[in-house]
């Protein structure tokens, strides 16, 4: 059994800086590629960002490239998302997700988080 466990979610202004963690507990964590989703309002689910198993491999969608890292750390069972400069658009609940290979062009990962609500104020 893996469960995910979402946290660094609020309220910022436009401009600001939000971390994300996704804190991951089951057997071995570095078996799956991970990813963080989010949905917003009036919005499908869409992928930000996510990373292979050893880390040495990530993907950012276009709107977020330059502003965001994704990384994890295998010795602790963490993955965690730095996002700057954001804006009001980038307002949505964000999911940690994990699968035992990286895709990009789908939502069909094996397990999920609960999420955390991320708010840009302009």
């Amino acid at each position: 059994q893996v469960d995910l466990v979402e946290s660094g979610g609020g309220l910022v202004q436009s401009g600001g800086s939000l971390r994300l963690s996704c804190a991951f507990s089951g057997y071995a964590f570095d078996a799956y590629a991970m990813a963080w989703f989010r949905d917003a309002p009036g919005k499908e689910r869409e992928i930000v960002a996510a990373i292979s198993r050893s880390g040495g491999g990530t993907y950012y969608r276009d709107s977020v490239k330059g502003r965001t890292a994704i990384s994890r750390d295998n010795t602790k069972n963490t993955m965690t998302l730095q996002m700057n400069d954001l804006k009001p658009e980038d307002t949505a609940v964000y999911y940690c997700a994990a699968r035992n290979k990286m895709i990009v062009q789908t939502t069909d990962y094996e397990y999920w988080g609960h999420g955390t609500q991320v708010t840009v104020s302009s």
